[in-house]
């Protein structure tokens, strides 16, 4: 069955759209999932040497993006390995493909 707008569960899968929009809502945090695309994993660290910001504030955006359940994090003291979360990051694009494919031309207003 094709997903439309019309027969998504909103209870789940709009609330879930939302949180994943939302934690994808800083440019930051693209940033971090586009470093992750390329690595299989990375520690905090590494991102603070890639992105110009102070480790707390790559905690945080790293925070965000654990808490939408786009990465996960695994802790290898005294440092977190983090890598982009597989199945939510595919469930993340299904939601997203199916609202940017409604078809909004066609309403009348």
């Amino acid at each position: 069955m094709k997903r439309t707008l019309e027969n998504i569960n909103y209870k789940e899968d709009t609330e879930l759209l939302a949180r994943f929009a939302k934690a994808l809502g800083h440019p930051t945090r693209i940033a971090i999932l586009k470093h992750l695309e390329n690595q299989s994993c990375c520690f905090t660290g590494d991102l603070v040497d890639v992105l110009p910001l102070a480790q707390s504030t790559v905690s945080q955006h790293l925070k965000e993006l654990k808490n939408a359940g786009l990465i996960q994090g695994e802790l290898k003291p005294p440092k977190i390995k983090y890598c982009i979360n597989q199945k939510n990051w595919e469930r993340a694009k299904l939601l997203f493909e199916t609202l940017f494919n409604y078809d909004l031309t066609n309403k009348k207003y």
